[in-house]
């Protein structure tokens, strides 16, 4: 009797443990402004936000699944996978960037996050949504409507958001590349302390996925 006891309680133990181990993992999900381009790796604003972590909050730990040039429906096609492959309890969600750039749909950019964003809520993972802005010469009209879908996202969804990765220098030409659109090094900080400033409050709160309602 006791040695099934025992045996019991290793089971549970050894299945309780990674699920412990997943709620500890936070998922960076999307394109080249998360995967540091054209700076060291060491030096993009994961890899420091990575350091804030593990000193404030060691259990935790950061997985980048991000990759340059991603569009919201190349991430809508890929989040199942990424869920499944790194199983974390938040994830920060920056895409969309790109598909403004390229004049997509309104509505198929909101669509294809609104998809990821349930998929992550679906799979017990909270969700930090990053808003993103376009340059003025894509049109007033288009870049407010932009703009609009993440904070409409947010209040649909319930989400955590961060009303523009790029606040506080955005509109300063010697805190980007060349190519006028990437951050350079010394923007990267600026950048890490403008999740943070989110993702600190979501940790202290001990913030947890909302299902979206499925009444409506």
């Amino acid at each position: 009797m006791k040695k099934n006891f025992l045996l019991i309680l290793f089971i549970v133990i050894a299945f309780a443990a990674p699920a412990s181990a997943v709620s500890k993992t936070v998922m960076v999900f999307g394109d080249s402004l998360s995967t540091g381009y054209g700076i060291p790796v060491e030096a993009g604003w994961v890899n420091l936000l990575s350091q804030r972590l593990q000193s404030q909050h060691a259990s935790y730990r950061i997985i980048n699944a991000s990759v340059s040039g991603e569009t919201s429906l190349g991430g809508r096609n890929r989040i199942t996978q990424a869920l499944e492959n790194h199983r974390p309890g938040i994830v920060i969600l920056e895409l969309g960037a790109n598909d403004g750039l390229r004049g997509a749909a309104i509505q198929s950019i909101y669509e294809n996050l609104a998809t990821i964003i349930e998929k992550c809520l679906q799979a017990n993972a909270a969700v930090l949504l990053v808003g993103m802005q376009l340059p003025p010469n894509y049109g007033v009209a288009y870049t407010q409507k932009f703009q609009a879908i993440f904070q409409q996202l947010a209040e649909n969804y319930q989400t955590e958001l961060i009303p523009f990765l790029l606040a506080g220098f955005g509109e300063k030409h010697d805190y980007f590349q060349p190519d006028g659109i990437h951050p350079n090094e010394m923007a990267q900080a600026m950048i890490a302390e403008n999740v943070w400033e989110v993702l600190q409050t979501m940790l202290d709160t001990g913030k947890v996925a909302v299902k979206p309602d499925q009444s409506e």
